[in-house]
């Protein structure tokens, strides 16, 4: 069953364990299809692996998954198509894997955000609010936090539909005008 078209971008905050990608799966598949997955997921350890198993099971075969851990505008860019929807998950773990490979992280998120405009259907991006805690305690995690939380205004700022999860509810912040 189809629903309204979703906006160009939308973006599903919300925090570890909220429900923010079952939402944002959820609305992808309110349209017709195909569903595209770009995952950021990378698998370091036993307990990431089995998380990783449980969103494809939870996906099953429905959908077409792609991994984009590092090049994730260049897998934007080539999965884009007008009868397609495409969820990224998530913008916080590709930031990760950003920071990990050294790669200049404002320059990674500038290049993705300025992409945006030109990609063909729909992309919904979910990403973690990591900005409602304590300020963390090593130089490192405060880089990530720090860059998260502006990667985040960015999306947003570019974002038609802003939504944010938790506890499972949504909590819409911006609505397509």
């Amino acid at each position: 069953m189809t629903s309204l078209p979703l906006p160009p971008v939308t973006l599903v905050l919300g925090g570890a364990r909220s429900g923010k990608s079952r939402y944002a799966e959820g609305l992808v598949e309110t349209q017709a299809g195909p569903w595209v997955y770009l995952a950021t997921a990378t698998a370091g350890d036993a307990e990431m692996a089995a998380r990783i198993a449980e969103h494809q099971r939870r996906r099953g075969g429905r959908w077409q998954t792609r991994e984009a851990p590092l090049d994730l505008t260049g897998a934007l860019a080539a999965a884009a198509k007008p009868d397609a929807t495409i969820l990224v998950d998530c913008l916080t773990l590709w930031l990760t894997n950003i920071l990990l490979a050294d790669l200049d992280v404002e320059n990674e998120c500038e290049k993705l955000i300025a992409a945006l405009p030109g990609l063909d259907g729909p992309v919904v991006f979910v990403s973690n609010e990591v900005g409602l805690g304590i300020v963390p305690e090593n130089a490192l995690a405060r880089r990530f936090r720090d860059a998260a939380g502006r990667l985040n205004q960015a999306a947003a700022t570019a974002a038609q539909s802003v939504v944010f999860v938790a506890a499972g509810l949504p909590l819409v912040m911006k609505a397509p005008a």
